[in-house]
């Protein structure tokens, strides 16, 4: 299944028609028909858009799989949008110098949060 097919699948479950999408997203219309007729798919710069309004993971939108419960590999990245709450925290984290961010895992670590690293 390539991923213009999962992004039609979830527009049936989720009663969405091309025209809700293409408003939600700022995709043309005419580039998501597209995408069902030329058999292309979207651009690497939609994907996370995408994701957003079908409430998808990338990786389920890239490549069909969900890690489910405890069963899944432990995930080493994370896509995440910006404008969340973790967004803020991420964003904020990295304009910090590494002191400072040591510090705020040492927090972390303290409050029981995360693991201490080894």
């Amino acid at each position: 299944m390539y991923i213009r097919d999962r992004i039609f699948q979830k527009l049936e479950e989720l009663n969405m028609t091309q025209k809700e999408f293409s408003e939600k997203t700022g995709i043309p219309q005419s580039t998501i028909s597209d995408w069902r007729k030329k058999k292309t798919n979207p651009t690497a710069e939609k994907i996370m858009i995408i994701c957003k309004v079908l409430d998808v993971t990338p990786q389920w939108l890239l490549s069909g799989i969900e890690a489910q419960g405890e069963r899944g590999n432990p995930q080493k990245w994370f896509a995440i949008d910006a404008e969340t709450s973790v967004g803020r925290l991420v964003t904020e984290f990295n304009r910090m110098d590494s002191g400072m961010q040591e510090r705020l895992l040492g927090y972390a670590e303290a409050l029981g949060v995360i693991s201490k690293r080894e």
